[in-house]
């Protein structure tokens, strides 16, 4: 019996060496593999750091916070200023819907905004987020009492909405078939005009049982389209109501993001130079800035002469042979009487000039 019972303490102790041995073994491994993970980790950190203090001292060294330089300081000053400032923000902030923030601004700043100006906003964002919930019959409504008008802009707005609707039904399968062919006749002032987009549209009727979107007119059923009928509505829209399609402080704020870094240049090279009187800070840039064709929304003439752009006191006038300079530069370019074209050959009368209006 003692025998047996050393037998089986001499077993046990063997059992909890040997799994104390496989035990020591994983740990060994375990650790082994967090120590390679960690030094991966620590590799992978130290290009991604290096990279990531790289952009640092890009922004610093491209970068120049302090941007007074090229900003006239009382620009802001005078109260009509200010008032057309605040009227610029609270109009953005209707355009965008936030109808909430505009009222509390309005309050704070003390600007008052007329009923008859606020109220075209109003439609315009109670339509869009009708379309944007895809629901078409506000923008419907709006299109049929605006006809006439969006007819006098050639317009194709209530065509792109009533074809929408026709696409929505469509949606809906074998058991909107009726619904859809008497739909179909809102159509038919916009046959003469229209008539391959509705010849399609009824086509597509023939294949409502199998479902449209396993037909040739599958490419009807695009998601993209309730975006560009927003786009389409808020274009015309703005057109029918006389204001621009983008907001004017949008445009303003991304054309000062362009222009500021040419800006910036053109500071350091007067600086450099001690050219201290070409910046006046008046109405005019000291040098011309591209901000591309989206920001084009007059024309403007630049004298190639005196380098400045036109105006009513200094209009810019055709020559007979067919060049053009501003005034100021036709008179310091007579001389006894005659003028000779900088940039042809051609003696003329000043007087032949003639005024062009843009």
């Amino acid at each position: 019996m003692v025998l047996n019972e050393r037998m089986i303490d001499t077993c046990t102790h063997w059992v909890q060496d040997a799994d104390l041995s496989v035990l020591s073994q994983t740990m060994a491994q375990c650790c082994k593999n967090i120590k390679e993970t960690v030094q991966l980790l620590a590799s992978r950190h130290k290009d991604i750091h290096g990279s990531v203090s790289k952009v640092g001292k890009a922004i610093d060294r491209n970068f120049d916070a302090e941007v007074s330089a090229v900003v006239a300081e009382t620009v802001w000053d005078s109260p009509e200023r200010q008032k057309y400032l605040s009227e610029t923000i609270v109009e953005h902030l209707y355009r965008q819907g936030m109808l909430s923030v505009a009222e509390d601004l309005c309050q704070e700043s003390g600007v008052v905004i007329d009923m008859s100006m606020k109220q075209p906003f109003l439609e315009l964002n109670r339509i869009l987020e009708a379309l944007r919930m895809q629901d078409l019959r506000p923008a419907l409504e709006w299109a049929v009492t605006n006809r006439q008008r969006l007819l006098d802009l050639n317009s194709t707005l209530e065509f792109k909405l009533h074809r929408l609707y026709f696409i929505s039904l469509l949606n809906g399968g074998i058991t909107n078939q009726l619904e859809a062919l008497q739909y179909a006749r809102h159509f038919q002032p916009f046959a003469s005009q229209h008539q391959r987009d509705i010849q399609i549209l009824m086509g597509s009727l023939v294949y409502l049982r199998h479902g449209i979107e396993n037909s040739p007119y599958r490419s009807l059923l695009e998601t993209n389209q309730w975006a560009d009928i927003c786009n389409s509505f808020t274009r015309d829209a703005c057109a029918l109501l006389g204001l621009s399609v983008e907001s004017p402080l949008s445009v303003s704020f991304a054309s000062g993001c362009m222009a500021l870094p040419v800006l910036m240049n053109i500071k350091q090279v007067i600086e450099q130079r001690q050219c201290s009187g070409v910046w006046t800070h008046k109405d005019e840039l000291p040098i011309e800035i591209d901000l591309g064709k989206k920001c084009w929304y007059h024309s403007v003439f630049a004298c190639p002469i005196l380098r400045q752009q036109t105006s009513e006191s200094n209009p810019p006038m055709k020559l007979i042979c067919g060049h053009v300079i501003s005034r100021d530069a036709l008179n310091k370019l007579t001389n006894a009487g005659k003028l000779k074209c900088p940039y042809c050959p051609m003696e003329q009368n000043p007087s032949d000039a003639k005024q062009i209006f843009f």
